[in-house]
């Protein structure tokens, strides 16, 4: 009989010890953890994050951070970090946070376009993707790159085509950099190559011909109109006179720094610079601006016609009136040029 009492005891005992360490690991595993109101929240694990930069960033939306550590360490994850953006859904357990953020690894879609420099597009994509904008402004800038490509600091904008992308958030400059010389390779098919050379001109010769006429006109409605002006002009061996090219070209004096140029003046062709197509013929050595793809389409699939002038419409602002001759130039430029000065715009 008293054996028998201890037998008891112990399987009792044996019981409550099984009852408590259920009910512990229900706890830490099976319990909802989180403490915010909305259905979603993500979290941005960095590349060198540690276990306590995750318990910093995880601790506002969870109700017990001990029994998330507690359970990390038993699942080994605290020593097996692992970077990305991750989603924490309301109502999850431990263990689901800890099976999200370290297998689930969601993408991101970022997006770019009117970037009027390398400079400008790193600290775009900075904005949305861990790597930072020095460590980018490198990658697109680096000359082995660029020379064993194909491109030069001048066009090297060129390379990366505005559109939405999806990437992991977690990308580094250099991946970046890859992807966006894939796509560029992509967009640059067959088709479109036999086109631009059915028009005597290279790649990079379309997009930087596609940045002036994206800066003369946003209304993809004439922006073949305008390639079609700047195209006759070239197979005729007359300088492209384009108003963007003399605007880039004062932008890299120190004098015309913060400043904006509305309206274009006579002083302005007096710039010697490269990009200052009234004093030199040809296209620019690169581009003044990152061009929509509807302007790379334009000059592609230009509009076969007789126009050598264009000018703003005063009438219709943001689009442009055509002619064929000088005179007729004059009489359009003279509207503009009026309306400017009833605006009170004098530079």
């Amino acid at each position: 009989m008293y054996f028998k009492k201890i037998a008891i005891a112990i399987v009792l005992i044996g019981l409550a010890g099984a009852g408590i360490f259920s009910y512990y690991i229900y706890s830490v595993m099976l319990v909802p953890n989180t403490n915010f109101n909305s259905k979603e929240a993500y979290i941005f694990i960095a590349s060198n994050a540690s276990f306590s930069d995750v318990k910093a960033d995880l601790e506002p939306l969870l109700k017990d951070i001990e029994s998330f550590e507690v359970l990390a360490s038993q699942k080994k994850y605290i020593n097996n970090i692992k970077a990305g953006r991750f989603l924490i859904s309301k109502g999850m357990t431990n263990n689901d946070i800890i099976n999200s953020i370290r297998s689930r690894n969601l993408p991101i879609k970022i997006a770019f376009n009117n970037q009027h420099s390398l400079a400008d597009l790193a600290n775009r994509i900075s904005a949305q993707i861990e790597a930072n904008s020095t460590d980018l402004i490198a990658a697109f800038s680096d000359s082995g790159f660029l020379e064993s490509n194909g491109f030069t600091n001048d066009n090297a904008l060129a390379m990366y085509l505005p559109n939405s992308y999806e990437f992991f958030w977690n990308t580094s400059a250099i991946t970046f950099r890859s992807r966006m010389l894939k796509e560029y390779n992509r967009f640059w098919n067959d088709k479109r190559l036999n086109r631009a050379k059915s028009i005597d001109l290279s790649p990079l010769e379309v997009m930087s011909l596609a940045a002036i006429v994206h800066e003369e006109s946003k209304q993809a409605s004439e922006q073949d109109r305008i390639a079609g002006v700047y195209l006759n002009r070239l197979k005729d061996g007359w300088p492209l006179q384009a108003d963007p090219t003399l605007k880039f070209a004062a932008y890299q004096l120190p004098s015309y720094r913060n400043k904006i140029i509305k309206r274009v003046l006579n002083i302005h062709k007096s710039i010697v610079s490269p990009y200052n197509t009234y004093m030199y013929k040809g296209l620019p050595p690169g581009l003044i601006s990152m061009p929509d793809l509807s302007a790379v389409e334009a000059v592609l699939n230009y509009e076969t016609h007789s126009y050598y002038y264009f000018a703003a419409n005063p009438e219709k602002p943001g689009f442009h009136r055509f002619a064929k001759t000088l005179r007729g130039h004059n009489t359009n430029a003279k509207a503009y040029q009026s309306y400017l000065n009833r605006k009170g715009i004098k530079k």
